[in-house]
């Protein structure tokens, strides 16, 4: 598990201050989107596993308080509470796989402050990560139109730990398989695999490396034809196809690595056609996004399916989430931030969703208001108890039900927050309660602000 370490220094003057101070008050703060990323008309939920992970197992060790007593920064007092600490409190979130917007929480915290002041950067950390994944891969998806979805990105990804989480959120996003067979041992994700173009030159021609592998995987056979020219691998890959059938069995595929997969796939679906593998199947991979995906599937491009690698495994046109996590109640008394363009929604809140489904029109309609509130007319509840004292309030969720909250929850959206590009995104609705209670507390706030001007 994580040190405790894993925080920012601040966390822990703060804490050494409230310490001080004697202040050990509750504290909610809320995580939330401030902006959706370029070209994103909504955002899914992930994460949240490893994040209520983090907080059950949130501890310093006695190798942690060494190392903060030697910077001379904390007090004694705050070092023996820090090795008796763990978290306490609750948390309220969405459910992975769920569907959300800019400025909606994603989770709220209420705990001793000191306890939910020390996890914000960790929260951050993992929420950002795998909401970005699960939303790329979610467009990919949508992009993909039933074909089928591979996560190659482990060899790109941000390290080992990334990797991981990567082939979860990608899993959630809608992703049937993945490269990576740790995450396959770990999550029981489908593991999924062809070849290496080392593969085919350590032999000496690329008919020989076709029929090794047909050899060894004779009903699984997925061969990688662009090694030294495309159309004479598919033809090479034609000749094994029909030998693997004539002892009872069939080649799996063809792999397209390279190339104008829009021309190639035409020309080797072709050649595999007159070979009579029909049921042969034509896969690309290589700088694959849902942009590109989405166009050759326009296209009638014949390709059955797509391996996704850095593009989705780095979000790469939209590498990061403008996460926020702010205090908006301490001691029982709500708060809220005033800065220019960054002013937030005072107290713990609770996001209620109406949908219409007909026929002919989709529609979506989100407010935000009080935790207490009573909810508006027809609408339900997003944000769910999902931890109290310190302890979960449910079992896990199997990722698959994740997986299938997030495909109900997309196919419920209007098409034009679906677009891959300038989607747009439902208004978020306060309700006048918690519109008023921003207003008394920006009105009592201001005087103070331009008295230290």
């Amino acid at each position: 598990m994580p040190s405790g370490l894993l925080l920012d220094l601040y966390q822990l003057t703060m804490a050494q201050t409230y310490l001080a101070e004697g202040m050990d008050g509750m504290a909610t703060f809320s995580l939330f989107a401030r902006n959706l990323p370029p070209n994103r008309g909504y955002l899914v939920a992930a994460g949240l596993e490893d994040a209520l992970t983090y907080l059950e197992n949130f501890r310093f060790t006695g190798e942690d308080l060494d190392f903060l007593d030697s910077t001379n920064l904390f007090t004694a007092p705050l070092l023996e509470r820090f090795d008796q600490l763990k978290f306490t409190g609750r948390v309220r979130a969405l459910a992975e796989g769920t569907v959300c917007f800019a400025d909606e929480p994603l989770l709220e915290v209420t705990a001793p402050i000191l306890e939910a002041q020390l996890v914000e950067t960790m929260l951050i950390n993992e929420i950002q990560l795998q909401t970005l994944i699960a939303t790329k891969a979610a467009r990919c998806v949508d992009a993909g139109a039933g074909r089928r979805l591979v996560d190659f990105a482990l060899r790109r990804a941000h390290g080992g730990e990334a990797g991981m989480k990567v082939a979860r959120a990608s899993f959630i996003g809608g992703f049937e398989a993945t490269s990576n067979v740790r995450a396959s041992q770990t999550y029981g994700i489908p593991a999924a695999g062809t070849m290496a173009h080392s593969f085919i030159e350590a032999f000496p021609d690329e008919l020989s490396a076709f029929r090794a592998y047909a050899r060894a995987y004779p009903d699984r056979a997925v061969l990688l034809v662009d090694t030294y020219d495309s159309i004479e691998g598919a033809r090479n890959a034609g000749i094994v196809g029909r030998e693997l059938a004539a002892n009872g069995h069939q080649l799996a595929g063809i792999r397209l690595d390279s190339g104008d997969f829009a021309d190639l796939s035409r020309k080797v679906r072709m050649l595999l056609d007159e070979a009579g593998l029909s049921a042969t199947t034509v896969f690309a991979s290589g700088g694959l996004d849902e942009y590109e995906i989405a166009d050759l599937v326009a296209g009638g491009a014949p390709i059955d399916g797509f391996g996704v690698g850095t593009r989705m495994g780095v979000s790469a046109d939209a590498p990061h989430l403008d996460l926020a996590y702010k205090l908006v109640s301490y001691d029982g008394t709500p708060t809220m931030k005033l800065s220019e363009g960054k002013a937030t929604w005072p107290g713990a809140k609770q996001v209620w969703r109406h949908r219409t489904n007909g026929d002919a029109v989709r529609s979506i309609e989100d407010w935000i208001g009080l935790a207490d509130e009573s909810a508006p007319e027809g609408a339900v509840p997003l944000l769910a108890e999902v931890m109290k004292n310190g302890e979960r309030t449910s079992p896990v969720e199997p990722l698959a039900a994740l997986q299938s909250r997030r495909k109900e929850e997309i196919a419920a959206l209007p098409e034009a927050c679906r677009r891959m590009r300038a989607p747009v995104p439902p208004v978020l609705r306060p309700t006048p309660a918690l519109w008023e209670l921003r207003r008394e507390i920006a009105a009592k706030l201001r005087p103070v602000v331009e008295a230290h001007r």
